[in-house]
């Protein structure tokens, strides 16, 4: 599988929540989700309302569905619940997932010393980094990625032009802009964060979905 195929399977549900259709159904932080397919792996990169939602994870969860997530966030989940910090990975049969850190510099929502989480999913030799709430961060020159979720709204978040500016170290062979259009930021982001790398990063920019 190469990056450009397997971005058709990544749909993006609105805030910083995503399904990856691939082997297993893997979910990213579902949030006001309308109930869909049933996910073999859930991951929760924080316990904020946005990220964190229990009953949004009842509409997707199944028996031997597994979640992913961090010590705080734990503690509002139940069934397969597997607790990381950053630089700690585990695999689930074929699929690889890594815990990597997320946090701010310049505020103070998402405090370093949280061991809040960015994940980096590696299925078929293709890795896609969601990098969590997050600002543009020094660990982020250590990410090795094909495909990278990056927040762009700002407040909470990097800027557009910030993440444009993590996507530059990253070097990934797309980058997806996230986190707008619900709570905090608006259609402009994504397009400021496209036209910010433009001839420099191939951008997509993915439609909300269902």
């Amino acid at each position: 599988m190469i990056a450009k195929e397997l971005i058709k399977k990544i749909f993006w549900l609105g805030h910083d929540g995503f399904r990856i259709e691939a082997d297993k159904v893997i979910y990213i932080d579902p949030y006001q989700i309308s109930p869909g397919k049933k996910a073999d792996i859930i991951l929760v990169t924080h316990e904020h309302f946005d990220h964190c939602s229990p009953e949004d994870i009842e509409h997707i969860r199944k028996p031997d569905t597994v979640i992913v997530t961090d010590k705080d966030s734990a503690k509002n989940l139940s069934g397969d619940v597997r607790v990381v910090k950053p630089g700690q990975s585990l695999s689930l049969d074929d699929i690889k997932i890594e815990a990597v850190a997320a946090y701010n510099v310049d505020k103070n929502f998402h405090p370093k010393n949280k061991g809040w989480l960015g994940f980096i999913i590696e299925m078929d030799g293709i890795r896609v980094y969601h990098a969590g709430d997050t600002d543009f961060i020094p660990e982020m020159s250590n990410i090795q990625t094909n495909i990278a979720l990056l927040p762009v709204s700002g407040t909470y978040v990097m800027t557009a032009r910030e993440a444009a500016d993590a996507a530059l170290s990253i070097k990934p062979e797309i980058a997806v802009p996230m986190h707008y259009g619900s709570i905090v930021g608006g259609d402009q982001d994504p397009v400021d964060f496209k036209a910010a790398l433009e001839g420099k990063c191939e951008v997509v920019i993915l439609e909300k979905s269902s």
